[in-house]
């Protein structure tokens, strides 16, 4: 992307920075029924009601980045469902561009968690609203974990201190801004998408290995053989064909077979 453009992504957004907020998708989720326009950030210190997928607790003490960005209409609703491709992609550039070079592999988990060393540091929830006046507003909930991470996962985590980041909540959100309004252009409401599934890919965690896909009523196991031109997970089953996922956590089976 030229400079010029650039300049003129990340001037489309706008950024307030809270202190203490119950949770910053819900603050976003109601300036959207207040009529904002949208290309909206809001930050804050502390959240006291983050929330992950599924209603998980996030846990948001000070010292990591809790951000949203609302998102009016960002794409036809055929579309939207690989914006958390892009996403992902912002946030992992983010991180990139903060840790020192040489250090554990940077990588996606489908569909949007970044890994370092396949340790979680970031996590995003994406959350949708019809509004009243018929708009679609969407909120891009990012957690980067910095200073702190969270214990008691069934994951392992990371934060960005431990790898070399010295760097704030502040410093880090500056690269987010930059990366998320430079990802989104390219993503251009959907009609980029071949380009953002190709980075996508390239960044992939776990492509040829056994993977447990896990379902609010159920778990799939297989072996994820990468993301189609949509973006849903691939999984192949063997004898039972090659399952396409939309929705689903994914875990790593420790001794499974990788495919190469």
């Amino acid at each position: 992307m030229g400079l010029l453009t650039s300049r003129k992504a990340v001037d489309a957004f706008r950024h307030e920075a809270l202190s203490e907020v119950d949770s910053t998708n819900q603050r976003c989720l109601l300036r959207a029924r207040d009529g904002d326009p949208g290309h909206l950030w809001i930050t804050a210190t502390r959240q006291t009601g983050g929330r992950g997928r599924r209603g998980r607790a996030w846990a948001s003490e000070p010292g990591n980045l809790y951000a949203s960005l609302l998102l009016l209409d960002p794409a036809p609703v055929s579309d939207v469902g690989s914006l958390p491709l892009a996403a992902a992609l912002a946030v992992r550039d983010a991180v990139a561009a903060v840790l020192p070079p040489g250090g554990p592999s940077l990588e996606i988990k489908w569909p949007n968690d970044v890994l370092i060393g396949r340790a979680k540091t970031s996590g995003i929830l994406v959350e949708a609203e019809r509004l009243a006046d018929g708009r679609q507003a969407v909120v891009l909930g990012i957690g980067i974990n910095i200073a702190d991470k969270p214990v008691g996962t069934p994951y392992r985590t990371a934060c960005l201190s431990e790898h070399g980041c010295a760097l704030g909540p502040q410093e880090v959100f500056a690269h987010l801004f930059r990366t998320m309004a430079d990802v989104l252009a390219e993503w251009d409401a959907g009609r980029g998408i071949a380009r953002v599934v190709a980075r996508w890919r390239d960044h992939a965690c776990g492509i040829g290995e056994m993977i447990k896909v896990n379902f609010p009523d159920k778990s799939i196991s297989g072996i994820f053989s990468g993301i189609d031109e949509q973006g849903y997970l691939l999984l192949d089953r063997g004898s039972l064909g090659v399952m396409a996922v939309a929705a689903g956590d994914v875990f790593f089976e420790p001794d499974g077979p990788r495919i190469e």
